[in-house]
């Protein structure tokens, strides 16, 4: 079993920058891949970011270079550097793994930009 916690989410003019940080914590798992999805109101949720190893980084064509996705393998965490934030990235963001054979999900954390 694997819980996922994120934090790091908030209220942010137009333009700043927030870091979305995620731990993983239980026993017995080894995770490869780790990624950050994303779900606004009234829409789908989108896959933000995602690391398949600790090697390598991709994005959703929203993210046009102003997020950055990172992994620290001793804290089984990952975390999501967000810059140039914009009134349509608020949205609710949410960290996810897979360990075979179970997806996994945090609580969500919210982040909000204003314009």
């Amino acid at each position: 079993q694997v819980r996922l916690v994120e934090s790091g989410g908030g209220l942010v003019q137009t333009g700043g920058s927030l870091r979305l940080s995620c731990i993983a914590s239980g026993s017995g798992f080894h995770i490869s891949y780790m990624g950050w999805y994303r779900q606004a109101p009234g829409k789908q949720r989108e896959l933000v970011g995602w690391m398949p190893n600790i090697d390598t980084a991709n994005y959703g064509d929203f993210v046009k270079g102003r997020f950055t996705i990172s992994r620290d393998t001793t804290k089984n965490a990952v975390y999501l550097q967000m810059n140039s934030l914009a009134p349509e990235d608020t949205a609710v963001y949410y960290c996810n793994t897979y360990v075979p054979i179970t997806d996994y999900w945090g609580q969500g954390t919210q982040v909000t930009v204003s314009s």
